[in-house]
């Protein structure tokens, strides 16, 4: 069989379903089920082995075989069970009405073990349960609006679905943050509607969270800021304005002024935003002879041929102020240009350059000059009218129109500005120059470039020579902006400043002995009484020079020394001290001259003088005090470039030992005399020498032997032989006298 679904539409299912029919050949009779259909209902939150209901089959009349049951068809995933022996329908998993919400089972009854069976359909409804809350499908939207749209425009369609059934799935929606009263929702539809006009709002931009409610019991939502719709309302500027024009539609030019002289300048306002509120100019008529030429973006217009009175005197141009907008919007002004005459007789100015000063920092309505022209003409022709034409800096003055007298409109700075050039022109016929210099007032103080310097400089530096140009400077102007610099700390007389230059030099010989570093202050300073002075600190390191030789504490040193003592036996110590630092400070010693022998050495180091062999006193005549010129001459020399040096003496004396006899000039002496000669005469006189010195070489002289009878008188001191008594050459012939020398 063919089993075909319909429903009360009257549209079929997709598919039709084949029964198939078997026929057995049986005498046996099936156990008959009471009912063909069982219905039945279970809530989808029923739990597990509920009771759903029982069928019943009745066996045929005189039967004994038992009665069972099965499902034969339509669970597929086992959600039911059935009691074989009594027919009770159980459920054996957990319910899903949204997933299922009708089961159409089929269940066979079987009599025995026999192979026929009877069948019957039981229809289980599951009962849907409030367990789903709606859901928006997204979280966020935009929507854009104009602000002209009427109240009850829908601007917005909210949806949200909610898988449960019947009053369990009807939604009610609500705006849940009520920001503004400008926006209401359909509770059943969710269409967000103005509730109002947006003219007057100035809030460009709403956010709004839909919140979505179904009609169980007890009601489910979703959650306000997690689960709600977020939706942005932006309000967009409509196009709904023209531009309206604000400019005079009447002007007048002088028929006399050049090509491209400034006529007038069109303005037109318009209320909209962005490019709705654009505006731009357009000539649409009256321009025919191409006079003049209007700027679309500025709105000026000025002339591109010169005009003629006499010819044309009034201009009508049909000017179009325009919108960018879609569409666009325009306004229209019919602008009167009157060309004017130029008399015979111009009105002539006093003087063509009027210049003038004024103070800088006044308030506005200052008097700056007064400008005076003549007319030889008559009557309306002489009347003069004064105005200043447009240019730089004009803005800030204004010209009494009647009088000529010029005043500032603004307050003026001459060091953003210190030159004004004004063109005035009475009646637009004539015009003069003023020339005008803004007076400066000491309102700015002198500043240095940098708060504090650090130089260095050799102390061998001239008297005079500059070390450093300070500059500071000053905005002002003239004697204002005339910058004076002074020192206001001790230099201990070595430094100056130029009052005018700021070069700071030298006023003495600098010496890093005596002083190393300088620190004072600079002061720039300009005429004001009350603004501060600039100050800056100076700090000078004066450098080392090798200007100081080292210097011996005695320039003649004496000193004595036994003869004969032992080798390298320490003399003396000399020191030289020398005032520079490092290399330049450090001194070494040499012996210059006076040691051709290399009888004595120094230390270089320490100026230690020592002996390098035995002396004899006997043999070193030239370290005595007799014989200066072979005195040892010590250096002291440092270590700078070029090296510096000074010299000192050491007489080195050495002292007598001692140690050698008294020498007769000759072993023997022979004298001849008269045997006539007076007692009392000399005979002669005997001379030794010692090579000792002092007392060690004072001799005594005597006789020992020979003068035994008294004939001679030696003197002990001198050495002299004198007659003491008679000579008798019979008597004796001849003397010989042993003298000793001690």
């Amino acid at each position: 069989l063919t089993v075909s679904a319909r429903d009360g539409g009257g549209l079929p299912s997709a598919t039709n379903a084949a029964v198939t029919v078997n026929i057995l050949q049986t005498a046996s009779a099936p156990a008959i089920f009471e009912r063909s259909r069982y219905t039945f209902s279970v809530p989808e939150n029923a739990p597990e082995d509920s009771l759903i209901g029982t069928i019943k089959a009745r066996e045929p009349p005189n039967s004994l075989q038992v009665v069972s049951y099965r499902i034969s068809s339509g669970d597929p995933h086992g959600i039911f069970s059935i009691d074989p022996q009594f027919g009770i329908i159980r459920t054996k998993k957990q319910l899903d009405h949204e997933t299922q919400s009708v089961v159409v089972l089929t269940v066979q009854s079987q009599l025995g073990n026999s192979s026929v069976y009877s069948s019957t359909q039981v229809n289980i409804s599951v009962i849907d349960v409030n367990d789903n809350p709606p859901v928006f499908l997204t979280k966020s939207d935009k929507v854009t609006i104009s602000h002209t749209q009427p109240p009850g425009t829908a601007v917005y369609i909210a949806h949200a679905e909610d898988k449960d059934s019947g009053l369990n799935g009807a939604i009610k929606y609500s705006i849940a943050s009520k920001q503004s009263s400008a926006f209401s929702i359909d509770p059943s539809l969710g269409v967000v509607n103005l509730s109002r006009t947006m003219f007057a709002d100035k809030q460009q931009e709403y956010t709004l969270h839909i919140e979505a409610e179904d009609c169980g019991s007890p009601p489910l939502t979703s959650l306000l800021m997690l689960d709600s719709l977020t939706v942005k309302i932006v309000i967009l500027d409509t196009n709904d304005n023209s531009p309206s024009f604000t400019s005079s539609p009447l002007s007048y030019v002088m028929e006399d002024v050049e090509v491209g002289f400034l006529v007038h300048r069109i303005i037109a306002k318009d209320p909209d935003e962005g490019r709705n509120g654009q505006v731009t100019y357009h000539i649409l008529s009256g321009n025919e002879n191409k006079a003049f030429v209007l700027d679309k973006i500025t709105g000026l217009l000025t002339t591109t041929q010169l005009l003629d009175r006499e010819i044309q005197e009034r201009y009508s141009l049909t000017v179009m102020a325009l919108d960018d907008g879609s569409p666009a919007l325009s306004a229209t002004q019919v602008l009167t240009i009157l060309v004017l005459d130029v008399n015979d007789e111009i009105p002539v100015f006093l003087k063509q350059l009027y210049k003038t000063a004024v103070h800088e920092n006044r308030d506005p309505g200052e008097f700056v000059v007064k400008v005076e022209a003549v007319d030889r003409d008559a009557g309306l022709n002489s009347l003069l009218r004064y105005e200043i034409l447009p240019g730089t800096g004009y803005e800030k003055f204004r010209m009494n129109s009647d009088s000529g007298e010029v005043v500032t409109t603004a307050s003026l700075d001459r060091e953003t500005q210190d030159i004004f050039s004004i063109k005035g022109s009475p009646s637009r016929s004539s015009t003069a120059q003023l020339y005008l210099t803004v007076l400066d007032e000491n309102d700015h103080n002198p500043l240095f470039a940098k708060t504090q310097y650090q130089i260095s400089v050799r102390e061998d530096l001239e008297e005079g020579s500059a070390i450093l140009d300070l500059f500071a400077s000053d905005e002002d102007d003239g004697l204002n902006g005339e910058v004076t610099y002074s020192l206001i700390d001790d230099t201990f007389g070595a430094f100056a400043i130029d009052s005018v230059t700021g070069s700071i030099v030298t006023t003495k010989a600098l010496d890093r002995e005596t002083k190393s570093q300088y620190t004072f202050r600079a002061v720039a300073s300009d005429s004001s009484t009350h603004l501060p002075r600039s100050t800056t600190v100076m700090t000078v390191l004066i450098q080392d020079v090798n200007d100081n030789v080292p210097k011996f504490e005695q320039s003649y040193y004496k000193v004595s020394v036994w003869e004969g003592q032992s080798p390298k036996r320490d003399i003396i110590q000399v020191l030289a001290t020398d005032l520079d630092s490092g290399l330049n400070g450090e001194t070494e010693y040499s012996i210059l001259s006076g040691n051709e022998k290399a009888t004595f050495l120094i230390d270089s180091a320490r100026g230690i003088l020592a002996t390098t062999t035995v002396l004899d006193h006997e043999d070193t005549s030239s370290y005595r005090e007799v014989a200066p010129s072979h005195c040892l001459v010590l250096l002291a020399s440092d270590r700078g470039t070029p090296s510096l040096n000074s010299t000192a003496t050491v007489l080195i004396t050495v002292l007598d030992v001692d140690d050698n006899p008294p020498v007769f000039s000759s072993p023997e002496y022979h004298i001849h005399v008269k045997e006539s000669i007076p007692v009392g005469s000399h005979i002669t006189e005997v001379s030794a020498t010692d090579c000792d010195a002092g007392t060690n070489a004072e001799i005594t002289y005597a006789i020992i032997s020979g003068n035994d009878r008294g004939h001679f008188r030696l003197d002990g001191k001198t050495g002299s032989v004198d007659l003491m008594k008679t000579l008798d050459y019979e008597d004796t012939m001849k003397f010989s006298l042993i003298i000793q020398a001690t």
